[in-house]
């Protein structure tokens, strides 16, 4: 019955957003039927979180067995990151539709709005559980899609430009992804990930090479990794609040996710870690001198976000155990509390009526509350102990202090100096957004209850990732042992002889094929029996 779970958070939304396209002069039924379904999906993502933690669950849509038909694979990474979106995309519609009551509906089409950011939601959640790269291809379009629509809501000026920005930028990656999937087709007759493990290594070294690089580049754009992220600075801030939150906290993390994906399974071999510990050292460091500079606070988050992405390039890089345990644990971290501080600035906007860190000032005391929601998550993103961002932070550096050379130990110190000018930024918009005394009155209003509850409960979750910090670890470390081990993804989608009819939630008889963990010095395991050889992980 669990393999009933997996396509739900792709279906459930695809579902609701046809349903609230045909309400669309039914304003109220549209918002039950989005939160919903919302609901739904997080409830089926905790199921998939459990389900998965005893080996992946595979779907062959359509009943096609892999390697033919497409297959949706959850895993314990893929269900905690659909676990995570769903809760966030949860969050944020209820912050939307605080601020839609609040303001009459007057900035958001509600016939558009609420069918698109369903179609988002499938985007995302198909992207997640794909076992099929060309579907993770079209996951990208469906979010890109969903999301150049809710880009320019509004029809500003400053958003349509922002919007053919970003609009360009994804093009450019869809056609450098697409381009590579040619390419790998050609050179293996399969995009299927898990036939792609065992077919990658047997072909021409130079080829897989400029495979690898291909999609590094495509996914490099979409992740925002320097220097592939000048774009986001200037997309993101222009859209509404509830949309920049969602980007900011999801779609960079969807090309996260790709990489990891990618490097594990099909690119084991290490050959390209150096380029992207270099890029990480680049993207923390660029990121943050960007944000330093930034006197817009949505600005100045836009390049934290950029600059935090390398830490998570950092332990992508590493390709170790607690590399790659760090970066689970860092990205659940970071997609919760990017978006909290873009709501959180959202309601700094709306009583300001700026997100100027000129024009505001004075906000501790017309906003109490409003200063804690900000304080909290932000000290998070700075990494101040013993809150998760701290905790993330230093198993990262742990990873690179085990590298031992003198790239990891830049990169510690990168890291060290990337931290406190985090800090350094976040201290400075705190001190002139709520304690400054602001160039001009600003008036107390009352906050709509909608708006401050949905940032609340983000912010509890935030908190509540340093009470679970143990649990979520562990949970972390159990993902990052699936994915260096291979073998339990590969024989749940292709069955232990490789010919598909996989054997999710079973175990792997002897005889079946085996690939090789990657221990954290990179040689393969003297035997198999030393790799996992069950499909539980």
């Amino acid at each position: 019955m669990t393999s009933a779970l997996v396509p739900l958070p792709v279906m459930l939304p695809l579902f609701g957003a046809g349903l609230a396209l045909a309400l669309w002069k039914h304003s109220r039924a549209q918002r039950l039927i989005t939160v919903a379904v919302l609901a739904l999906m997080l409830a089926v993502g905790v199921g998939l979180v459990v389900a998965a933690d005893s080996g992946p669950v595979v779907v062959d849509v359509g009943g096609w067995a892999a390697p033919v038909g497409i297959v949706l694979v959850a895993d314990r990474l893929s269900a905690l990151m659909v676990t995570v979106s769903s809760l966030v995309l949860l969050c944020v519609f209820l912050y939307s539709l605080g601020q839609g009551i609040a303001d009459g509906d007057d900035e958001a089409p509600v016939a558009i709005y609420h069918p698109t950011y369903l179609v988002l939601a499938a985007g995302v959640s198909n992207a997640f559980l794909t076992g099929d790269l060309f579907n993770l291809y079209v996951g990208f379009e469906i979010l890109l899609a969903a999301s150049y629509v809710l880009l320019t809501l509004g029809g500003t000026g400053s958003r349509i430009r922002a919007g053919t920005i970003y609009v360009v930028v994804s093009l450019v990656s869809s056609a450098l992804f697409l381009v590579a999937l040619a390419m790998i087709y050609a050179a293996t007759g399969t995009v299927n990930l898990a036939q792609l493990a065992e077919r990658l290594p047997e072909i021409d070294g130079t080829t897989r090479l400029v495979l690898e690089i291909l999609l590094m580049l495509a996914f490099g754009i979409k992740a925002a990794i320097f220097p592939l992220s000048a774009w986001l600075p200037d997309s993101y801030p222009t859209a509404p609040a509830p949309v920049t939150a969602v980007f900011a906290g999801l779609l960079t993390k969807v090309g996260i996710y790709a990489i990891i994906r990618t490097q594990t399974l099909l690119f084991p071999d290490d050959r390209l870690d150096d380029v992207l510990l270099v890029a990480a050292l680049l993207t923390m460091l660029v990121g943050i001198l960007g944000a330093v500079a930034q006197d817009d606070i949505k600005r100045l988050l836009s390049f934290t976000l950029v600059s935090h992405i390398g830490y998570m390039v950092l332990g992508i890089a590493l390709s170790s155990q607690t590399g790659l345990t760090a970066t689970v644990f860092y990205v659940v971290h970071h997609i919760t509390v990017q978006t909290t501080l873009f709501l959180v600035v959202g309601l700094m906007e709306r009583i300001g009526g700026t997100t100027s860190l000129a024009r505001l000032g004075g906000l501790a005391k017309i906003a109490p509350l409003l200063a804690i929601l900000f304080f909290v998550p932000a000290m998070n993103l700075a990494g101040i102990p013993p809150l998760s961002g701290f905790l993330g932070k230093v198993g990262l550096l742990q990873g690179a202090v085990q590298l031992g050379t003198p790239l990891g130990y830049l990169l510690v110190g990168g890291g060290l100096v990337t931290s406190l000018l985090t800090l350094y930024a976040i201290v400075k918009a705190w001190n002139k957004a709520f304690w400054q005394t602001p160039p001009q009155e600003i008036r107390p209003q009352r906050l709509p209850s909608g708006m401050v509850g949905a940032t609340l409960a983000l912010v509890v979750f935030g908190l509540s990732l340093t009470v679970a910090a143990g649990p979520l670890f562990d949970y972390a470390g159990r993902a990052a042992e699936t994915l260096r081990a291979r073998t339990p993804y590969t024989a749940a989608v292709l069955g232990p002889d490789g010919r598909g009819e996989g054997t999710s939630n079973d175990v792997v008889p002897d005889g079946g094929t085996v690939l090789p963990d990657v221990p954290d010095d990179g040689t393969p395991s003297p035997t198999p029996a030393e790799s996992s050889t069950e499909v539980t992980g």
